[in-house]
């Protein structure tokens, strides 16, 4: 359900490709939706810390060719739903988010495009729900189908469990370290990119390399001003312990998930990577090629790495990654409603 007196059109009033917010009710929550353009839909899903608007870019670059492009604050952030228990941040929580999502604003199937935990939550919604979902295009987060051990207890399988950056993330509370936005997220945005030196980038098995170091610039130079001041006005009012949920939401997800063991990810999809990108490096310490990747999904249309690139790809490197996300729309037929998206050709 649309809540019209919410509704704003936010662009200028000559601009053919008007902004429009809304708050949307899905599945009874309330959840803060942007707009743009129109045609076949394509849904962004963001990831920690951030909000809606870190798409506005590709949404732009999709809705000036003919798509409308919609992005959401996920479940904990912004102005959507933030409830404090651990336990509602599974993936089945947040795939009905999107699908409830999508019912709300009348659009039967749509494209998922997502980063960072919007690409894990993406990449679960291609496997639970294909009817809905018809690609997907990930950010920085490759496709890992369930398996026998958790990601967690996969990390601590291999003796990074009193190392990797995410464990201490997760203790209660562990939301006020964030705090103050104002000086943490430009911290975030700084060192997690691919702007600093090598031997300074922040590094997720590191703790002298961690996050949440003084950043030698308020902004750094590929980032929007409006983006950064947003982002930080934004976590001020919600804090940071909702968001962090969906780290802890994550063993949820896997303990409720046995029945997709092994599912892989059938529909097309494209992987973007930063060379520069921490998690990355860690999680696929080679450069993997489409071949190497296949078997987790079949659909695989490509594998982009981006080089002197980070963890904050659709900004670090927005042209190519609206090009890259142009060219992969262009080479799927999707249909206004139900039906299977396939590769033109």
């Amino acid at each position: 359900m649309l809540h019209d007196n919410l509704v704003s059109a936010t662009s200028a009033p000559s601009d053919p490709f008007p902004l429009r917010r809304a708050q949307v009710e899905a599945n009874g929550a309330s959840f803060h939706v942007i707009e743009q353009g129109e045609g076949p839909a394509v849904l962004f899903a963001h990831g920690f810390p951030d909000t809606a608007e870190t798409w506005r870019s590709q949404m732009r670059a999709v809705a000036e060719v003919g798509y409308r492009a919609v992005a959401l604050d996920m479940r904990g952030f912004g102005a959507s739903y933030a409830p404090s228990e651990v336990e509602l941040y599974s993936a089945l929580h947040i795939v009905g988010d999107l699908v409830g999502v999508l019912d709300a604003l009348d659009i039967g199937s749509a494209v998922l495009v997502g980063h960072d935990w919007g690409a894990d939550h993406a990449q679960r919604a291609m496997v639970m729900r294909p009817d809905r979902f018809r690609a997907v295009v990930s950010l920085g987060i490759p496709f890992q189908p369930r398996g026998e051990l958790s990601t967690w207890d996969g990390l601590r399988q291999q003796g990074l469990g009193e190392r990797y950056y995410a464990f201490g993330m997760m203790e209660p509370g562990a939301g006020t370290d964030f705090e103050p936005a104002e000086k943490t997220i430009p911290s975030i945005l700084y060192w997690l990119s691919g702007s600093p030196s090598p031997e300074t980038r922040w590094d997720p098995i590191d703790s002298a390399r961690h996050m949440l170091r003084t950043a030698p610039v308020s902004v750094p130079e590929w980032a929007d001003r409006d983006y950064v001041d947003h982002t930080i006005r934004s976590f001020e009012k919600t804090g940071f312990d909702s968001g962090i949920n969906h780290y802890r939401g994550a063993q949820v997800t896997f303990d409720l998930m046995p029945a997709f063991k092994g599912a892989v990810i059938q529909q097309p999809s494209l992987y973007i990577w930063g060379a520069a990108d921490g998690l990355c490096q860690l999680f696929h310490p080679t450069s993997p090629t489409r071949e190497d990747l296949l078997p987790l999904a079949p659909g695989l249309v490509d594998v982009i790495r981006l080089e002197n690139v980070g963890h904050w790809l659709q900004h670090e490197a927005a042209g190519r990654v609206n090009a890259e996300l142009i060219k992969f729309l262009g080479g799927l037929e999707l249909p206004e409603g139900p039906g299977s998206a396939r590769l033109n050709g």
